[in-house]
């Protein structure tokens, strides 16, 4: 039998699974695989999962295959790049299933492997075009619609089929959108321990537990979080969500950001709506833990609004949206450049589109060093005496700054 110019002959074990290797390699090199589904477990034992399909997806511009691991309702995904999914495919077929279906633009290949590791490669006419292919670069996500996620069906964001409500897509892409700039700051992340992650000003946890799914199911991170928030009602419903869920190193807590003392060393804060000088408190408290890795979305910046004062500004200033607008905008550069003072590289980024929200930036700090700390400090320092202002975080973290 033939099948791409490659010969199965029935009387050589070993070649069976030579010539099923060099199949999965003319495929992923010529990169036209548009999905594989493999089943039928070769043993159980040590295998949590029952189903992987593969499928390839754009990541960053880049060419990724997605592996999803199906285990009862519980899928688990893992992005691969290109030059290693050949190895990833080719041990699950040799060492975990017995079966696959390999669909290409060309064929669809059915592949049996016997117990005694005799092969059999069924050539069928296609069923899948590339146009598939092109539809899942397009639209990929960290989480994918049709996979059920069993927070997200918990809290009422898609089914149990895995179809997001339409009500509820802005929060789904919001969701995606958070996830792919933890992804951008994994490797500023420790690895060597279990992180410790805090979260100031939760609310109902929508990202909450997103970032726990994300970290401790997909990417398989030792961790615990904490989400904080005044609310009791609120906590109290995580707290039984989290419960149920099983999510074990996932905690909600009642209190006040400025109040909050429980830990020494925490490796990431994030804040996402904490209201005016909340977002301070929360900065404040992640520069002295000497988080890695901050993430804010701040709201309702008023501070400034009170004490912003500039004569050449008066034509802006004289109408309070605008002077609304600017003073949240000119609150966020003085944080962004605080912080880049305090030992941090900071960037501002649009955390979702602006027609769903006008509080879509989010402040993205990480360990490293910004620059020239005397040019900085007299670029803030210009900057804060134009609009007459004396910033809650800077008076805050004094200590931690230059002398005036």
């Amino acid at each position: 039998m033939w099948f791409n110019g490659l010969q199965i002959q029935h009387e050589s074990e070993m070649y069976l699974l030579d010539a099923l290797r060099k199949l999965v390699h003319q495929i992923i090199d010529n990169t036209s695989l548009i999905t594989a589904i493999l089943s039928q477990l070769r043993k159980r034992e040590g295998v949590s999962y029952t189903k992987v399909t593969v499928k390839p997806v754009e990541l960053k511009n880049k060419l990724h295959y997605q592996f999803a691991y199906f285990s009862g309702n519980k899928v688990t995904h893992q992005n691969v790049p290109s030059d290693e999914a050949e190895a990833a495919l080719i041990k699950l077929l040799e060492e975990t299933f017995r079966q696959a279906i390999i669909c290409t633009p060309e064929a669809d290949y059915q592949v049996l492997i016997s117990k005694k590791y005799k092969v059999s490669i069924l050539t069928k006419s296609p069923t899948k075009t590339q146009s598939d292919l092109a539809h899942n670069r397009k639209k990929t996500y960290v989480l994918e619609e049709g996979t059920p996620v069993p927070f997200l069906v918990e809290l009422g964001i898609m089914n149990d089929e895995g179809k997001v409500f339409a009500r509820k897509y802005d929060k789904f892409k919001q969701i995606n959108r958070f996830l792919e700039m933890v992804e951008d700051v994994l490797p500023h992340l420790p690895e060597d321990r279990p992180l410790t992650i805090v979260d100031f000003g939760c609310g109902k946890s929508y990202l909450t537990f997103a970032l726990y799914h994300y970290l401790a199911v997909t990417a398989r991170r030792s961790l615990k979080i904490v989400g904080l928030d005044l609310k009791a009602d609120v906590i109290e419903h995580c707290s039984l969500l989290a419960k149920k869920l099983n999510y074990s190193q996932l905690r909600f807590l009642v209190g006040d950001i400025a109040d909050y003392d429980e830990l020494e060393q925490v490796d990431m804060v994030v804040t996402l709506h904490a209201c005016d000088t909340a977002t301070d408190a929360a900065l404040e408290k992640a520069v002295r833990w000497g988080a890695s890795v901050i993430l804010s979305v701040p709201c309702c910046q008023h501070e400034l609004f009170s004490q912003v004062n500039s004569p050449v500004m008066e034509p802006l200033l004289s109408h309070g949206i605008l002077k609304e607008r600017f003073s949240a905008l000119a609150t966020d550069a003085i944080r962004a450049k605080l912080l880049d003072l305090m030992g941090y590289r900071t960037q501002l980024l649009e955390f979702i589109d602006l027609e769903h929200t006008p509080k879509n930036i989010l402040i993205r700090a990480v360990k490293g060093t910004a620059g020239d700390k005397n040019k900085l400090w007299q670029e803030y320092t210009a900057f804060r005496d134009f609009l007459s202002a004396s910033p809650y975080l800077e008076n805050a973290c004094r200590d931690l700054l230059p002398k005036s």
